[in-house]
Order: C-alpha cells, then structure tokens, then sequence
C-alpha cells in the first residue's frame, strides 16, 4: 500500500484549485527555499555535535594526567 499515481493527480488538482496556475510557481518556490533551509540546518546541527564531542574529547584528554608525571613527595 502506497501512494499511487492516481492519489498525487487528485493532490495535485487540488492544489491548482486551491491556489490558482499563477501562484503556484510562487508557492513551490518557496516551498524549495524551506526545504534548503532546513537541510543548511541539519548540516550546521552536524557540525557543531561534532565539535562537542571533538572539545570533550580534547577536555577529556586534558585533565588526565599520565602516571609517569605524577609528582611524588619525597619527605
């Protein structure tokens, strides 16, 4: 069961009626602009849990101190 080609013609002449032949370009225009504002979201989004997780790391690394350099009190 998915959607058949009968299904997206019905949509589709629903849309024109709804918003008219001149509109429409408009309409999918900006239709295009949300979904590539989106996708720019999803990569930035990306980007910076990789950078947490690269900065945790490095944190990580920071505070543990190897046992070779360990100062020991010599009393």
């Amino acid at each position: 069961m998915g959607i058949g080609v009968w299904q997206v013609v019905l949509v589709l002449v629903i849309v024109l009626i709804i918003f008219g032949a001149g509109k429409l370009p408009k309409v999918m225009g900006d239709v295009a602009k949300g979904v590539k504002n989106f996708k720019t979201g999803l990569k930035e989004g990306e980007e910076e849990a990789k950078a947490d997780d690269q900065g945790a790391i490095s944190q990580k690394e920071e505070t543990e101190v190897p046992a070779s350099s360990e100062k020991k009190d010599v009393s």
